[in-house]
């Protein structure tokens, strides 16, 4: 009989940069990194113990990088997956990988993190298994350096003993399409990994999972993701097949972060009803406990703190309004959008009327650069 992954002996690092200086902004990261872990931790998908799966989201160097990667590599017996996500980049002399960080530049090879360093890691590692997933755009010269280049992304990457995944489109609009919650290769590999393949087996091989993968992205006719493996790691079990999922599929936590969600939309639903028929007094403490259960940086718990500053203001609660709203400011690296402006245009006005005028310039400056970038995303 197929055996899964041990989860107990294995790791994952989910690696991402949303937020960048000098590249196009990726936004869609971070929901790729919060909602791919979440599946990962899931016992009816793989059920990996929340202590294995890190999550590094914008980070600021490449100690922030690869640190979480060695520690993994070391701490790994039987599987260990590493994912990235963001901006690749090619070194115009070399054509080298590059992982970008926040403050890489367009064509510059060393102010981004060379994938080499990231092999290194992964042949020093203990795990039996090892798979990489890399889905990244090339971008700006990187894009015309790769224009005529025919060597696979995927053979670039490989490392001995790896199964290598890699989504490689050639531009931001293919790897993240306007209005999407996730760039276009994981929005297909988290269906999967949500809704399984109903033809395969009830535990899903990686080789099964880059099958369907092509076939997704091949039907809409977005970027087809490439492969290399060496000793048939195309063969190793890695997650559960909920399309054949009965009764005896673990009852574990399903979907936990999309259930919390679910709540958390729900009672700011409630809240806005309370409003409406002017029961401020219950929508309060709605919308403060929906706040304790959002984590920071995602968007519905935004749009709370929103809600919660607007009723707090009306109310009198001024302080209270203000610290909700820089609470929602210092998140402000990761979304971007016209609710960011209002955000910054609200607490502007709160800064002012309780006299902190230069704090509430910065602010007003904040909105116009967010205002700018969104329309540079767009």
């Amino acid at each position: 009989m197929p055996a899964l992954a041990d989860p107990g002996s294995s790791r994952a690092v989910l690696l991402g940069t949303a937020a960048y200086h000098h590249l196009d902004q990726l936004p869609a990261v971070e929901a790729n990194l919060l909602d791919l872990a979440g599946e990962l931790r899931d016992a009816t998908v793989w059920g990996l113990p929340g202590e294995h799966c890190t999550v590094v989201l914008d980070p600021q160097s490449a100690v922030d990088l690869l640190d979480p990667v060695h520690q993994a590599a070391d701490e790994a017996t039987d599987t260990l997956v590493v994912y990235y996500a963001g901006h690749g980049m090619r070194d115009p002399d070399s054509a080298d990988l590059y992982l970008a960080l926040g403050t890489s530049r367009d064509g510059v090879g060393y102010s981004a993190v060379a994938y080499s360093h990231l092999r290194t890691a992964l042949r020093a590692s203990r795990a039996r298994r090892k798979v990489v997933v890399l889905d990244c755009c090339f971008s700006g010269r990187a894009a015309r350096t790769l224009a005529g280049d025919t060597r696979s992304i995927a053979g670039e990457a490989a490392v001995d003993g790896v199964y290598v995944i890699t989504s490689a489109p050639r531009d931001r609009v293919a790897l993240a399409p306007d209005g999407e919650r996730y760039t276009a290769f994981t929005a297909e590999l988290l269906y999967i990994l949500r809704h399984g393949i109903p033809e395969a087996a009830e535990l899903l091989d990686l080789d099964a999972l880059y099958r369907e993968l092509t076939a997704r992205l091949g039907a809409k006719n977005r970027p087809l993701p490439q492969r290399s493996q060496e000793n048939a790691m195309g063969a190793l079990h890695l997650v559960r097949n909920k399309a054949r999922a009965g009764h005896r599929a673990p009852a574990g936590p399903v979907l936990d972060a999309d259930v919390r969600t679910a709540a958390v939309a729900t009672g700011l639903n409630i809240a806005r009803m309370l409003r409406r028929q002017g029961n401020t007094r219950d929508a309060l403490p709605v919308l403060r406990l929906a706040l304790q259960e959002q984590p920071e940086g995602h968007t519905v718990r935004f749009a709370v703190q929103l809600e919660l500053s607007e009723l707090l203001t009306e109310t009198g609660h001024l302080a209270e309004a203000i610290a909700v709203l820089e609470s929602a400011y210092q998140q402000l690296h990761k979304p971007y959008g016209p609710e960011a402006v209002l955000l910054c245009r609200r607490l502007a006005d709160l800064l002012q009327e309780s006299g902190n005028h230069i704090q509430a310039c910065e602010v007003l400056w904040r909105a116009i650069d967010i205002g700018a970038g969104d329309h540079r995303v767009r």
